[in-house]
């Protein structure tokens, strides 16, 4: 994929990829396109040369709610839940696509998420930062998606919270979903990831297994401390 925001392309031949039943993680410094990427792949911006495609489906022209339908789901950063609503209410939001009966996904949400289930009735804005991301999850995953993508989905939670997000991303996986990630805790991403992509200046630099990513020694210097 090449292209950006009207002006200079941010990603140039960007080429990123995952199968179902993994984890793959886009790592890289501020300013690498990382969220570009990630975008260009939702159809939140035309790329000016290469193709997305799902599966076998040349989905380059699909508006981001037709590939909604097709199979994607997306987890934004910020304001990805509703904060006046309940719990359960947000999970009934994600299936409003759906014509169908809901309640078996849902309760295979509150499997993957118990915490969910216990605090159903309550408003999304009262949980912890945490517990809104297993929301926001949850709400994506109620479009039984074949692909979910996460931005930064461990931004602003504590380290203990970050295991636990990562624990529950890795039950996700065990579905058999693609799961296709950015992430600036770049170590503990990889360390989950079945693949991971180093981007800088909107190129691939690196790109391998996570363990082979965590044993790079230009990966450790430049992005891992050492």
């Amino acid at each position: 994929m090449t292209g950006g925001y009207g002006g200079a392309d941010i990603i140039k031949d960007c080429t990123i990829g995952v199968d179902k039943g993994e984890i793959a993680v886009i790592v890289g410094p501020n300013g690498a396109g990382k969220s570009t990427a990630m975008k260009a792949m939702l159809g939140m911006l035309t790329i000016r040369k290469g193709h997305v495609r799902l599966g076998d489906k040349d989905i380059t022209a699909l508006t981001p709610q037709a590939r909604v339908g097709e199979g994607i789901a997306f987890v934004p950063q910020t304001s990805n839940v509703f904060t006046g609503m309940s719990v359960e209410e947000n999970l009934e939001m994600g299936a409003y696509l759906r014509r169908d009966d809901i309640r078996q996904t849902m309760a295979q949400v509150y499997d993957l998420f118990p915490v969910l289930k216990e605090k159903r009735r309550q408003n999304a804005g009262e949980l912890s930062g945490g517990q809104r991301q297993q929301v926001a999850v949850g709400r994506a995953l109620m479009t039984r998606p074949s692909v979910l993508m996460l931005d930064e989905p461990t931004a602003g939670v504590s380290p203990i919270v970050m295991g636990e997000l990562f624990d529950r991303i890795i039950e996700v996986r065990d579905t058999g979903l693609a799961v296709l990630m950015v992430e600036q805790n770049a170590r503990q991403a990889l360390e989950i990831a079945d693949r991971g992509y180093v981007l800088v200046g909107g190129v691939n630099w690196r790109e391998g297994t996570g363990e082979e990513l965590l044993a790079d020694p230009e990966v450790r210097k430049s992005f891992l401390g050492g």
